[in-house]
């Protein structure tokens, strides 16, 4: 098997044993779990749409491994064109799901684990590449969803893995066998995690000597023996507990996150990439990161094209989609969401290919990409709302609505222009109010500020990569200043 179908993946979820409390109670069938379930059909779309031929293209690549064609969440790249069909993959996703699909971090993380494994073998002698190939393969063979799991909690900010109080604020080695590895910790705002196979454990920031036992990355089951996952809340989420499906917004899609506590959980050698190499700690957070902030500019876009277009009905069934500054708002949207997808495609483009073969992204370009991210889904959340008007937040309950004694009441009142059902007034404000203030607003308005690592530090890599030295150069050739030394750039 090299391409799953959508119920082939469900039934593979039903055979796992996971380990989930959800509202302080163990859940048994999370599949079924009216709570989980819209998220496990956004990853489901990621199998249906690779098994349609209007988006083989798009979906599927070609295995540098095998020459399967294989579901490009699986895949690592091998051209800039490999890059660009990655983010416009994700657009498509986000335009059909308008919410988190959550296969991304997996996929970001088996293309940065694979540049990385393969310099440190050449720098340190280890045989990490040999043993990522292996697990590759057999990703790839059987279409897994994996889940890359890097936060940390961290617990006291100001200290350094090595000198927290509890040792367990950051995942690490508490044992060495002959066998393997056994860890202890637990991972933070973990994406999809519980409608994953696998899950790629990497550590969450450059790691020093002192910190060795934390530097460690491997894949492990989703439901290995001592992992237990506490499930998220997100804003509004009992209403899929209500049975309607109006005021859910989006009834069949849906993101979630858990936090991932490892107890004393073994990993076999086979399964680690990475065990007390410190020095490459950084280069794998930094090209994880890069590939993440690189998928922002696909994803959110394409969240963002259904806001707009949502937006744009509210509007009509107002009766205001003429008036001149709806208008301009409208236009504004479609600016930003379409700024942010041209630094996706941009750092895409603009990619190179690394040691160990594949291609990796301009790691400034990617930055700047997510920055962005930080910043303009809010604007166009912001005039989102604006156009939707209070009734969005205001509006009597769909029970209300199909109640016998008041419903007519309720449709009466609500109704905007006559040609419009008010049933679809409503229906279009629940579905702004969920990408904006409810569940899919983790996916979009608060992950859009803190996944793939905060504001702060894109700008810090920003710094890093905007060569100043280079510039000011520049500035003193122009300017009739003697050069203190050639920078050795070439144009971007």
């Amino acid at each position: 098997m090299t391409l799953m179908t959508p119920d082939q993946y469900e039934a593979s979820l039903r055979k796992m044993k996971f380990k989930v409390y959800l509202q302080g109670e163990l859940v048994k069938t999370p599949v079924d779990h009216p709570i989980i379930r819209p998220s496990m059909n956004s990853v489901k779309a990621t199998y249906a749409l690779a098994q349609d031929p209007q988006y083989e293209d798009l979906m599927t690549a070609t295995s540098h491994l095998t020459g399967k064609k294989i579901n490009r969440f699986c895949h690592l790249h091998q051209s800039t064109e490999d890059l660009v069909k990655k983010v416009k993959m994700q657009r498509l996703l986000g335009r059909t799901t308008a919410s988190c699909f959550q296969r991304c971090v997996g996929m970001d993380a088996l293309n940065a684990l694979d540049s990385t494994t393969f310099e440190m073998d050449a720098a340190c002698g280890t045989k990490y590449h040999d043993r990522f190939a292996k697990f590759l393969l057999a990703a790839q063979e059987g279409d897994w969803t994996i889940d890359g799991a890097m936060t940390d909690v961290k617990g006291d900010r100001g200290l350094p893995p090595s000198k927290q109080p509890d040792p367990d604020m950051f995942l690490h080695v508490v044992e060495k066998r002959a066998d393997g590895i056994v860890v202890k910790g637990a991972k933070a705002h973990q994406t999809g995690c519980l409608n994953s196979h696998w899950i790629l454990v990497m550590p969450t920031q450059t790691m020093t000597e002192e910190d060795k036992d934390y530097a460690v990355c491997f894949a492990i089951p989703a439901d290995a023996d001592g992992i237990t996952y506490i499930y998220g809340r997100q804003s509004c989420d009992t209403r899929k507990l209500e049975g309607g499906d109006i005021d859910v917004g989006n009834k069949q899609y849906g993101g979630h996150e858990a936090l991932m506590v490892f107890e004393n959980v073994f990993v076999p050698w086979d399964n680690v990439f990475m065990c007390g190499e410190h020095a490459f700690s950084g280069m794998l957070v930094e090209r994880f990161a890069g590939y993440h902030r690189q998928s922002y500019g696909g994803c959110k876009v394409g969240v963002g094209d259904v806001l707009i277009g949502a937006a744009a009905l509210a509007a009509d069934y107002n009766g205001a989609a003429k008036a001149s500054h709806v208008k301009d708002k409208l236009i504004e949207m479609t600016h930003l969401n379409e700024t942010l997808y041209a630094c996706g495609i941009s750092c895409s483009c603009e990619g190179h290919k690394t040691a160990s073969g594949n291609y990796q992204i301009d790691l400034l370009l990617a930055n700047v990409c997510k920055q962005n991210v930080t910043r303009m889904p809010y604007e166009i959340a912001r005039l989102a709302e604006d156009i939707a008007g209070g009734l969005m937040v205001t509006m009597p309950s769909e029970k209300d609505f199909k109640n016998p004694e008041i419903g007519k009441v309720v449709e009466k009142y609500l109704q905007g222009i006559a040609s419009v059902p008010t049933e679809h007034r409503m229906r279009v404000l629940r579905l702004i109010e969920n990408i904006t203030l409810g569940t899919a607003a983790v996916g979009y308005r608060t992950e859009s500020m803190h996944g793939a690592g905060s504001p702060q530090a894109q700008r810090i890599m920003i710094s890093r990569q905007g060569n100043l030295a280079e510039k000011k150069e520049l500035a003193k050739a122009v300017a009739g200043i003697p050069a203190t030394k050639a920078s050795g750039k070439t144009p971007r």
